[in-house]
């Protein structure tokens, strides 16, 4: 069993949830994802048992990029919660065909999201977006594997995970601050249609500090320094996961 080592800044009891639901940034969310926001929040506050831990890993300000691991479709919802609950607002970057549905379409939008247009001419369009908006300030959030993992116990897989985050880490200079969480897919399994909110569920999100890619900025972006800042930052949150599951992953 893993022992916790960082701080657990989860809100607890009712007031302590009602005092973040007031202090959290509204100001560059944009109405449709303010209302999104709004609305998906209490399923966040009182619909699950929330762990969150490490949170001051996320800084207050300025260009960021947050990589997590990816086992639910509650994750984004989930997710969201936790760095508003920490000062910023995320930005996604997020499959193209997402802005094709009516009201999720004004909900990116507005939200200054970043569309994939994955195997198209556009596909370098994402990569150009996320720079600009990672150089404006933003806190720009990435699932490396781009879906759900493939490993049938739910840890990060290493095959999965595309190499963008760390090219734009590398691009920009931002730090790369790794998440893991745990618990989503029982909420909401990937096969679900509705979440499960009775019995609550049980879910962690730990933050470690950024990931130490100090030696590899300034260099050539070659196959072999994308490939080391990549495998970093996939080891960082696998160390994350373990944390937030209380094991070890399999060598």
């Amino acid at each position: 069993m893993l022992i916790p080592d960082a701080v657990d800044d989860s809100p607890h009891g009712l007031w302590a949830k009602i005092v973040l639901t007031c202090r959290t940034p509204r100001r560059g969310r944009g109405f449709w994802y303010g209302l999104a926001i709004d609305v998906l929040w209490p399923f966040v506050m009182f619909g699950t048992r929330m762990r969150w831990h490490g949170g001051r890993n996320i800084p207050s300000d300025g260009p960021v990029l947050i990589a997590s691991n990816h086992v639910s479709f509650a994750d984004p919802v989930t997710v969201t919660a936790y760095v508003l609950a920490h000062g910023r607002i995320p930005r996604y970057l997020a499959k193209a065909g997402l802005w094709k549905i009516p009201v999720l379409r004004s909900v990116l939008s507005g939200g200054k999201h970043i569309p994939v247009h994955r195997g198209t001419s556009k596909a370098t369009d994402a990569y150009r977006d996320a720079v600009k908006s990672v150089e404006s300030g933003e806190c720009v959030l990435v699932f490396p594997e781009g879906t759900f993992t493939a490993d049938p116990d739910g840890w990060p897989s290493v095959k999965q995970v595309k190499s963008g985050i760390a090219r734009l880490a590398l691009a920009t200079g931002a730090p790369v601050v790794p998440i893991g969480h745990w618990g989503t897919q029982f909420v909401l399994p990937p096969k679900g249609r509705f979440p499960r909110l009775i019995p609550r569920q049980r879910t962690v999100i730990r933050t470690g500090p950024p990931v130490d890619l100090s030696d590899l900025l300034g260099l050539e972006p070659t196959r072999e320094v994308v490939e080391e800042a990549t495998g970093r930052i996939v080891a960082a949150i696998v160390a994350q996961v373990e944390l937030a599951r209380g094991e070890k992953a399999p060598e």
